[in-house]
């Protein structure tokens, strides 16, 4: 559109000078400059669109506008949760096991306590660059969840009986997007993303694990264990990058992700908010600094076949407010044929958990990634 409207210009412009040959020369060449200038500021915009296009957000952002071609990616995330906290204060195990076990009268208290749990998440994506303003995106994240746990004495002194391990994992989700420019203003671009997600992974795995009885047992597994809810997805996004000098770059980023349909039970819906600067430190190396806030309703609904005595089985311990910051790096490299190579490594930790009840408390997370573009 911008070449046709500089076309436009450039030929009214020349058939004016042409049918007015009693035009000056002077006049004649500040038309001619005019025009000039026109055609580098459309360069400049091409160029700034060209620069943000090519430079890969924190490899913990997902939803870029890739800008043309094919582009395929690989990501691994590791979370580590160790403790435990009470509406966002830390709590002593002693003080888990006072409180009441809402989800029967057997035992009356809490007996089962986890102590940390390890998360990991690899997500493979595709993209195609259907044109320099459409995207669309294809990906499937598979899950793998591992928690270690303490089993408590149900009355008396409430003795240790002991600990315990329970393991899961199974393709989680399919997520199907579109990403579409929705303007671009000199080197600030905006984007929005329409998705649909489907929970494709078991929302009923089992495990063995060691019941205030002392007793080991085949149980359904709490829902923060479960691979997925088997619920569909609506998600929405909406991103500016913008380029505050030449080396640095702002971007925010933020997405709704709202339950579609479910079946007995669904995680809540799910509001992030991601804002982030990069720095080149160099032609290969990209700095970044990240802040990611989570807003997450609690679980919706319930499963019968969940009703162990651990803070995990109740679904009002679930979601809550987060505040994360994180630190990455990324490096362009040529490991394959036809180059476009990105390696990305980001690092985040929790400033702020005002999570909903009792829940664990969120450590760190490391994520990895591998991005090709051809």
């Amino acid at each position: 559109m911008r070449n046709t409207i500089s076309l436009l210009f450039f030929l009214t412009t020349s058939i004016w000078a042409c049918s007015n040959p009693q035009s000056d020369g002077h006049g004649s060449m500040e038309n001619m400059q005019h025009d000039e200038h026109m055609m580098h500021e459309e360069h400049d915009m091409d160029h700034a669109d060209h620069m943000m296009m090519h430079d890969p957000y924190p490899v913990g952002v997902m939803g870029s506008l890739h800008h043309e071609g094919f582009m395929f990616s690989i990501k691994h995330g590791r979370m580590t949760m160790e403790g435990n906290i009470l509406d966002g204060d830390n709590i002593a195990t002693a003080d888990i096991l006072q409180m009441p076990n809402p989800l029967g009268s057997m035992p009356a208290n809490l007996s089962v306590v986890p102590e940390c749990m390890d998360m990991s998440m690899t997500m493979v994506e595709g993209m195609y660059a259907y044109s320099k303003n459409i995207t669309f995106m294809l990906m499937g994240t598979f899950m793998s969840k591992d928690m270690t746990l303490n089993t408590y004495a149900p009355m008396m002194n409430r003795d240790l009986l002991g600990q315990f391990n329970t393991s899961s994992s199974d393709l989680s989700e399919l997520t199907f997007s579109t990403l579409f420019r929705i303007a671009q203003h000199g080197s600030s671009q905006w984007h929005g993303e329409v998705a649909y997600q489907k929970s494709v992974g078991a929302n009923d795995q089992q495990d063995m694990v060691l019941t205030p009885m002392n007793m080991m047992m085949e149980m359904v597994l709490p829902y923060g264990m479960q691979s997925g809810d088997g619920a569909s997805r609506l998600i929405l996004g909406l991103t500016n990058t913008r380029k505050i000098n030449e080396k640095l770059t702002w971007g925010n980023q933020l997405k709704r992700n709202t339950v579609l349909n479910d079946k007995d039970w669904s995680y809540g819906n799910r509001t992030e908010l991601n804002s982030w600067l990069q720095y080149p430190l160099n032609e290969t190396v990209n700095l970044s600094s990240r802040l990611k806030f989570i807003s997450q309703g609690a679980i919706s609904g319930n499963s019968p076949l969940i009703s162990a005595p651990v803070q995990t089985a109740n679904p009002a311990n679930y979601g809550g407010e987060e505040l994360h910051l994180g630190f990455g790096a990324n490096f362009k490299l040529n490991i394959f044929p036809g180059g476009n190579d990105v390696l990305g490594i980001e690092i985040l930790t929790p400033l702020m958990q005002d999570k909903n009840n009792l829940q664990m408390k969120t450590d760190y997370q490391v994520i990895v990634g591998y991005q090709k573009s051809f």
